[in-house]
């Protein structure tokens, strides 16, 4: 009778420990979690920028820039592996 008070009154030991270090663990990765930086809204004008240009034969010799092409649809595409051996 002893032992399954012990038994008892360590198993609500335990599940009270769990259920507090559970919740804790709950308040530190809300409290960690930054929100999301906005990124630009539809039909924002993107800031002007330069870049070294590339096509199927390597490197362009002069850079491009963003506003050589405003009033045009721009869609810029990264190959992250293009030239790669990956």
């Amino acid at each position: 009778m002893l032992n399954q008070v012990r038994i008892a009154k360590l198993s609500i030991a335990i599940g009270a420990s769990l259920a507090t270090t559970g919740s804790l663990a709950t308040a530190q990765q809300s409290a960690a979690v930054a929100p999301a930086p906005t990124g630009p809204a539809v039909n924002d004008v993107a800031p002007d920028f330069t870049l070294a240009g590339a096509d199927r034969y390597g490197l362009l010799k002069t850079p491009v820039r963003l506003s050589d092409y405003r009033g045009r649809t721009v869609v810029l595409a990264f190959f992250f592996q293009a030239r790669t051996k990956g």
